[in-house]
């Protein structure tokens, strides 16, 4: 009874984050995602990018992460020109408050008073920012709610009390300011605190916020993702879905995918099958440091995921029995009559031909996310170490001779040493830069729908 609850709870705290829109990507977006450690180190971008290239395959777009770690407001203002406007974007997302509205001072006597004067800080920080993107022609803007920082999970003492309530502030005052700009908007923060309350009814060490209550896990950035699809319209939207009628011969439904050759004869059903796009791959190793959840865990947090996101529906009537099912010679799996009418979802299925095209594009996709996490590391040694020290880019010896002393005394700077070696000359940043295009490119090549040949004999048994 309890987990039922739960899951009702669950499905209407992300239907109304389905009330916020935001347009959908379009062919030749330059998406540039801003923000602070949360999307520096995070994957929310990269399976928002993986959605597209998956579900909408013949439509190219670029997507950067534009993150730094421990940026605020203001960190992100000084950035702006050379780290995101330099990136040509026509859409920019951009998400704070996480470093905002600091950490130990909410544990002091002075709470209230600090959290309440960073909220104002941050919110005239936020203006300059405005008044920045303000300037740009044919760029829209998407303001992010940030994912919270989780003060109510029971897995350790270590806690900043009520930190998240003050980051809420800051949310509002972006929905706010983004309904005045007649911009877009995303709440992460809200849905996601909701799911922490809910889960840590049943167990009360439970956080989606990682474990450090700020930096979610691979699973949490799969449901920031989530809620930004959603906000898109993306929930529903069908990988493919068809209907077929074993006793006629009759294709009763098809929904993106085309069936062609349908041959049902003595109970042996065949055909072809094409789909406008491919299943959306759920990693199943944990990546990016620290983290120790996979991606795919999302369909234990978010019970309607697949139904929602990652719908490759088989439906076949007027069956009897069991029925073994075979796609390019490749065995799947055994279902009995009523499965198979009603309904077999293939994503599900992670050894099918298609769902294996997928993950080979979310291998490569991971590959230049590990690139682009140079790039973000290299940013951060350049905005947060050289840029108030006068050497923004410059990159010469004296700035290596900087960078040196620094380590010294810098710890951030100093685990960064082996990076900086390699990422001062312009040739190897050139040359990350074309791997990252290079894949781009063999992505886009390879993500096209393939035919597929199906089979289902009957079997006397089922699995």
């Amino acid at each position: 009874m309890k987990k039922t609850i739960l899951l009702i709870l669950l499905a209407v705290c992300f239907a109304s984050a389905n009330a916020q829109q935001v347009a959908p990507f379009k062919q030749g977006d330059r998406v540039c995602f801003v923000g602070n450690s949360i999307t520096d180190g995070g994957h929310y971008h990269s399976y928002i990018w993986l959605y597209y290239m998956t579900h909408f395959p013949y439509v190219d777009m670029w997507m950067a992460n534009c993150g730094i770690g421990g940026d605020t407001s203001e960190n992100i203002l000084k950035r702006l020109d050379g780290d995101v406007f330099a990136k040509r974007p026509n859409v920019i997302t951009l998400t704070f408050g996480m470093n905002d509205t600091g950490y130990y001072e909410y544990n002091g006597d002075n709470a209230e008073s600090f959290g309440n004067g960073r909220v104002e800080w941050s919110k005239g920080m936020y203006k300059k920012i405005e008044e920045r993107l303000k300037g740009l022609t044919n760029t829209r803007i998407v303001l992010v709610g940030t994912s919270p920082y989780d003060d109510t999970s029971k897995f350790n003492k270590d806690v900043f009390r009520n930190k998240n309530s003050y980051m809420q502030k800051i949310v509002a005052f972006q929905d706010s300011a983004a309904k005045a700009n007649k911009w877009e908007f995303v709440d992460f923060n809200h849905p996601m605190t909701e799911m922490n309350h809910k889960f840590q009814q049943q167990d009360s060490t439970f956080t989606i916020c990682g474990n450090d209550r700020v930096h979610p896990d691979n699973d949490g950035h799969m449901v920031m993702a989530y809620l930004f699809l959603k906000a898109q319209g993306m929930s529903g939207k069908k990988v493919a879905d068809f209907t077929l009628n074993a006793k006629n011969g009759k294709i009763l439904e098809q929904e993106n995918c085309k069936i062609d050759n349908f041959i049902s004869n003595h109970n042996v059903i065949s055909f072809d099958y094409l789909a406008n796009s491919l299943p959306l791959p759920l990693d199943t190793i944990a990546h990016g440091w620290g983290f120790k959840r996979a991606q795919c865990n999302i369909k234990k947090v978010v019970p309607t995921f697949m139904e929602e996101m990652d719908n490759e529906r088989l439906c076949v009537k007027g069956l009897h029995g069991n029925y073994r099912l075979v796609i390019d010679d490749v065995f799947i799996a055994n279902f009995t009559a009523e499965e198979l009418t009603n309904g077999i979802n293939l994503a599900e299925y992670r050894h099918t031909p298609q769902y294996q095209q997928a993950c080979a594009i979310m291998a490569l996709n991971e590959d230049r996310w590990e690139i682009e996490r140079k790039f973000r590391d290299y940013a951060w040694l350049q905005y947060d170490f050289f840029m108030d020290k006068g050497l923004l880019d410059v990159n010469d010896e004296h700035a290596a001779e900087v960078f040196r002393d620094g380590q010294k005394t810098n710890g951030w700077v100093g685990v960064r040493r082996e990076l900086y070696d390699k990422m001062i000359h312009k040739d190897v940043r050139d040359m990350y830069i074309a791997q990252m295009d290079m894949i781009v490119k063999r992505i886009y090549d390879i993500n096209k729908p393939e035919v597929h040949h199906f089979t289902l004999t009957p079997v006397c048994n089922t699995k």
